[in-house]
């Protein structure tokens, strides 16, 4: 046998074993959700760079809502000394650091938004990570006994690892030539550069069309506002659940040390 066969079978046996304690994994965790409420259920939000995400999870967390923010959590898991952050450095090189050793944003931002295929490593990388750390914050939820948790994630149906387990998903939307004078005004871009950016991400009117329910951001503020609160009452007053959700988000992840976690909420 070739040495890079035999590398091969090592692969696919540590492949089965991982395979295994997730299964087990899932197996455990459901047993400690059984023993809670599940009628808690899970709303993706999403829309495009500067249609106004942000200002609806803000106001969606003003009226109590639990918010994870797939950028906070983004950030978090590139801070030094993180798996991603050694491997970010690894494939970008330590020219897109600052000083004190971060990571520069705005460098890997212009590296990633000019090239498609360093876009995927990068989402390769940390995309992984970012989906642990939710699971960790969904099961705080979940077994703190909120009604829905809403994820806030930018790249929601582009990556599509979690569409699956929504039972809601929500697009803010406004019309091109707001979302460009925004970006333009906001980051202090020229029209060229907003145009990549926005170029880099799948158009809000597919993302519109994908969606369960659309938030008209074109306008006032205090109209956006009325929509929130519309669709707060919506999920409110429905009646979906998150028990199987959560188990196969635990599949997906494959978080290591989901049991212990989980065991200190619930003893907390």
């Amino acid at each position: 046998m070739t040495a890079s066969g035999g590398l091969q079978i090592n692969r696919i046996s540590t492949s089965k074993k991982l395979n295994y304690l997730i299964c087990m994994k899932i197996f455990c965790v459901s047993i400690l959700l059984q023993h809670k409420n599940s009628e808690m259920f899970l709303v993706g939000l999403t829309g495009g760079i500067a249609s106004g995400k942000s200002t609806v999870s803000s106001m969606l967390r003003e009226l109590g809502c639990p918010i994870i923010d797939a950028d906070v959590v983004a950030r978090k898991v590139v801070e030094p000394h993180t798996p991603a952050y050694s491997r970010i450095v690894y494939h970008f090189g330590p020219a897109i650091l600052l000083e004190n050793g971060e990571i520069d944003r705005q460098k890997l931002g212009q590296l990633i938004f000019a090239s498609e295929e360093k876009r995927k490593l990068l989402n390769s990388i940390t995309h992984p990570e970012i989906h642990k750390a939710m699971l960790k914050e969904i099961l705080f939820y979940f077994l703190r006994g909120y009604r829905y948790v809403v994820l806030d994630v930018p790249l929601l149906f582009e990556t599509r690892r979690l569409t699956q387990f929504l039972n809601h998903t929500v697009v803010v939307y406004c019309d091109p030539a707001t979302q460009l004078s925004r970006l333009m005004q906001r980051d202090g871009l020229t029209q060229e550069q907003a145009e990549q950016r926005v170029a880099a991400q799948m158009p809000l009117n597919e993302k519109r069309g994908l969606a369960n329910h659309v938030i008209e951001n074109s306008g006032s503020r205090e109209d956006t506002h009325r929509q929130v609160l519309r669709l707060h009452t919506k999920l409110e007053d429905s009646m979906d659940f998150l028990l199987v959700r959560v188990i196969a988000i635990a599949a997906t992840a494959g978080l290591s040390g989901i049991l212990l976690y989980a065991a200190k909420i619930l003893l907390s």
